[in-house]
């Protein structure tokens, strides 16, 4: 038996909002998109533009009243870039980052809801 990868899936309280910051600031796309037939949820599957397999699903829930809180936030993802001095510079300008490591080269930024985002460089 073998086990493969497929998505990983954070909750969001403002769906437009999320989408629009994955888009700008990672280059994430919707590439397919589930919704409740009574419209109390809608799961967006994010893809980045290399065509990966690994997918971000991203869930919205209608009645959610309330921003999510991530408690110490010790779960995030992580993600390479090809031009890590140009990444840093657009997160930086963006406001979007949250900490830097630069001991060990990295650097996080946070996303609407306050989900960390590692950013890596491509070895």
């Amino acid at each position: 038996m073998t086990f493969k990868f497929a998505h990983n899936n954070i909750n969001v309280y403002d769906l437009e909002k999320s989408l629009a910051f994955y888009e700008e600031m990672l280059g994430l796309k919707p590439v397919k998109v589930k919704e409740a037939e009574d419209k109390s949820f809608k799961l967006v599957f994010l893809g980045d533009k290399e065509g990966s397999e690994h997918k971000l699903e991203i869930t919205w829930l209608r009645d959610r009243q309330n921003p999510y809180e991530l408690g110490d936030n010790e779960i995030h993802l992580a993600f390479t870039t090809d031009d890590f001095e140009k990444a840093y510079a657009f997160h930086k300008e963006k406001g979007v980052v949250c900490y830097e490591n630069t001991a060990m080269g990295v650097y996080f930024i946070s996303d609407p809801d306050g989900y960390w985002l590692e950013i890596v460089p491509a070895k």
